[in-house]
This record gives C-alpha cells, sequence and structure tokens, in this order.
C-alpha cells in the first residue's frame, strides 16, 4: 500500500483535504485500516506518521498548521467514528464539522490566529495548540497539543469548520502562557480596536482566570479600559448625529441644588430630564457565577448596588435613565436610538421633574 492507495472502502469526500490527510487510530479502523497496517505506514522512511498519540498523517511531509489544528482536535476531543465515542444521536453533526470532534475546543493564540488578529503569532510558528477538554477527561498534554482542563465550555464559534473558543477566552488562554508586557498589550488592544469583544468581557475572563494579580497584565489592562471607554463614547457621538437626537450635554455630574452629588452621567437632556449612561460593567453571566471566585462576585454585586443605587435615585428625581452596554452600541446602534429618541418623547407625559444642578465633568 502506498500513501495515494484508498486507505478504505468507505468514501472520505465528506472530510476536507487536511482531514483527509490526518485521521485517528479509531477513524481509520472505520475506514478499513488495521493497526497492523497503520504501524507498518509509519516506519521509517514510509508515507505516513504518527504527529500524537493515536493520531496520523498520511503523508510523509511536515504537518501543515491545519493538520496540526486537526491533530489536535483529534488527540483531545472523542470524534465521532472513534471506539471511545459513545452512540452518536442522529441530530450531531456530520463528520468533518466542528461538532464532530467531540467537547474539545481551541483555543489560546491558535484561537486568536484563526480569528485573524494581527497581533498573535503565525499559526505555523506555535508550538502549542491550546485546547479546552472537560475537566473530566484522562489525557495529558503531549506534542504539539497543551489541554486546558475546563468544568464548562464558552459557546463555541465555528471557523473554518474547526471549534473556536471567542476571543474574549481565547485572549485570557493566550495571557495565562505569556510573560511579555508588550505583546500582551498587543493582544489586548487589537481585540478591542477591532471590535472583536467589548474591555469588559475581557476583564471578566482574565478575571476568572485570576490573572489579574500579574503586574503586566494590570498594565495592560488599564490601558485597555481607558481605550475601550474612549471607543464607546464616540459610538455614543456617533449615534446622536447619525440618527438626528437632539444636541445633549456630554459628561456631566448632577446635584441637587445645595444638596449631595447624584452621579456623573454621560450624556444629559436637561429639558427632557433624561440621562444616557454607558454601562461598562463586565456582563454578567448566571450560568458560570457559581464558578466566579468570591472575590469576583463580591465586586459584580457592588458595582450592580452601585448603578442601581444611583438609577434609582435619579429616577425617584423624575430623571430617566437609560443605560446602554458598548457591545449594542456598537451591535444595533439604530436600535439604542429608538429607545433614546422614545425616552426623550415620552418626557411630555411626565411629572416635571425635581429641579438638578449641572455641572462639568
Amino acid at each position: 500500500m502506498n500513501h495515494n492507495t484508498p486507505v478504505s472502502p468507505r468514501p472520505l469526500s465528506h472530510l476536507t483535504d487536511a482531514q483527509r490527510r490526518v485521521l485517528s487510530a479509531a477513524q481509520l479502523r472505520a475506514h478499513g485500516v488495521s493497526a497492523a497496517q497503520t504501524a507498518a505506514q509509519c516506519r521509517p522512511g514510509g508515507p505516513w506518521q504518527q504527529i500524537l498519540p493515536g493520531v496520523y498523517v498520511l503523508h510523509p511531509g511536515p504537518p501543515t498548521s491545519e493538520e496540526r489544528l486537526h491533530a489536535a482536535l483529534l488527540y483531545a476531543g472523542r470524534p465521532i467514528g472513534s471506539a471511545a465515542s459513545p452512540v452518536v444521536p442522529a441530530q450531531v453533526r456530520a463528520e468533518g464539522q466542528a461538532g464532530s470532534y467531540g467537547d474539545v475546543v481551541i483555543t489560546g493564540l491558535a484561537a486568536l490566529a484563526l480569528h485573524r488578529l494581527s497581533s498573535a503569532p503565525p499559526l505555523i510558528s506555535l508550538d502549542r495548540i491550546d485546547v479546552l477538554v472537560p475537566r473530566t477527561r484522562r489525557l495529558r498534554s503531549t506534542g504539539c497539543a497543551r489541554l486546558i482542563r475546563v468544568h464548562a465550555m464558552p459557546q463555541v464559534q465555528e471557523i473554518g469548520g474547526l471549534p473556536v473558543a471567542p476571543v474574549a477566552r481565547a485572549l485570557a488562554d493566550a495571557v495565562a502562557h505569556l510573560t511579555d508586557a508588550d505583546a500582551v498589550r498587543r493582544l489586548l488592544t487589537e481585540a478591542v480596536r477591532g471590535s472583536h469583544c467589548e474591555p469588559a468581557a475581557v476583564v471578566r475572563e482574565l478575571t476568572l482566570a485570576r490573572l489579574l494579580s500579574r503586574p503586566h497584565v494590570i498594565d495592560a489592562v488599564d490601558s485597555l479600559l481607558a481605550e475601550g471607554r474612549a471607543i464607546a463614547e464616540d459610538r455614543l457621538y456617533e449615534m446622536v448625529r447619525q440618527y438626528g437626537l437632539p444636541d445633549p450635554l456630554w459628561n456631566v455630574d448632577l446635584r441637587l441644588p445645595g444638596g449631595p452629588h447624584l452621579g456623573g452621567v454621560d450624556v444629559y437632556w436637561p429639558e427632557q430630564a433624561v440621562a444616557v449612561e454607558l454601562d461598562t460593567r463586565a456582563p454578567r453571566q448566571d450560568d458560570d457565577a457559581m464558578g466566579s471566585p468570591p472575590l469576583e462576585r463580591s465586586r459584580e454585586l457592588g458595582e450592580w448596588s452601585e448603578y442601581a443605587r444611583k438609577r434609582e435615585h435619579l429616577e425617584r428625581l423624575g430623571i430617566t435613565v437609560v443605560h446602554i452596554t458598548p457591545k449594542k452600541l456598537r451591535e444595533s446602534m439604530e436600535q439604542q436610538a429608538t429607545v433614546v429618541r422614545t425616552a426623550l418623547m415620552a418626557s411630555s407625559d411626565r411629572e416635571p421633574s425635581a429641579y438638578v444642578v449641572v455641572l462639568p465633568r
């Protein structure tokens, strides 16, 4: 048998080129190739090679980046067609799609390269490919596959048929293995500038990964938050201009005459008593709240209480507060403009608000 000979009577047309060149031992058996035949093909000078335990590249040359990605997933997962797989329900995707690798996800620098972040090293230069696996998986990192055990998988994004972690999660897993402060800053900055994710989501993932105790990470996050807020404010200006909202006052503090400070708001229409506040808190994810460190949960509750108290106080004074997240501004600006316009129009139907002093912030 040579490497141009079909490996089995079962057709391989449903697989991509890379998947035809990289198969697990179980998949080879499913295609009619015995363990003895596989071993013979992988002898020195033979047409095949073993790239990871139980995973084979069906050509003698160096594996490509795509082949290494498929190999890491095949090693870490339980691909459909393997002896280790449970009975596969009908709704599971066909072999060759992201769901066919089992419950595993590419993360870290490899995922960022797949998301096309130019600050991430090219795939070919990576010694390790990070793969998220269930905590119960009894495999060890080896070769080009570095396994990261997790209690719960993030929401999977499919890129080129591969299961890939969202950018915010991939950033946290990448930063965990980086000591170069400039590299960390470049990755975080590009992720936000390129609208791949919001700063709050990145901070949440870094916090959950307990990386904010590292000085070079803290410095990068401070820059990230400042830049992320500036980007969100620019979008807020664009929303007001593009959708013809009345000219407001920008970045002001509200106080009662001779009384206490009520809080700052990003936009305020004094005649209508409508305020807009950018909500830059990390997104709340109740599903994994129990997995958050106690200090993180306490901080989230503290932030929520502060926002809620300020909003309730202003609304008791007759001021409508519209909270807008940077993500909503990016993804549905027109809808957010409609929400603000509705609040402005409804002001004529409300009781007059209390008189407040407006000061620049």
